[in-house]
């Protein structure tokens, strides 16, 4: 069964980290590109980053550039977001999703988590 399942959201301060999981089932995540995306109360989804088959990464919005990097464990089958510096503004809940097909572009996102709320606040 393909299953997509977001994990490592919570509370934290303004200028700290967090680490999302986006653990992947019936799939192999080198096999598709994964992006991760969020939704802040009142706002539309927007993208934040992706990364293609060959492990390069997209940015989606520059309010994230230079403070979230993604990555992949191929052996976990998992892919990653790291969050630093976060900022009241990047509360949202996250989400990861698989596009059908290999790049961060083109082709529709197909699969999608339940998401995992982050909330930066002092």
């Amino acid at each position: 069964q393909l299953q997509l399942v977001e994990s490592g959201g919570g509370l934290v301060q303004p200028g700290g980290s967090l680490r999302l999981s986006c653990a992947a089932s019936g799939f192999s995540v080198d096999s598709h590109a994964i992006g991760w995306f969020r939704q802040a109360p009142g706002k539309e989804r927007e993208g934040v980053m992706c990364i293609n088959v060959s492990g390069e990464s997209k940015l989606y919005t520059d309010s994230v550039k230079g403070r979230f990097t993604i990555s992949r464990d191929n052996a976990k089958n998992a892919v990653y977001l790291q969050m630093n510096s976060l900022k009241p503004e990047d509360t949202a809940i996250y989400y990861c999703a698989r596009k059908e097909g290999y790049f961060c572009s083109g082709r529709a996102w197909g699969y999608w988590g339940q998401g995992t709320q982050v909330t930066v606040s002092s």
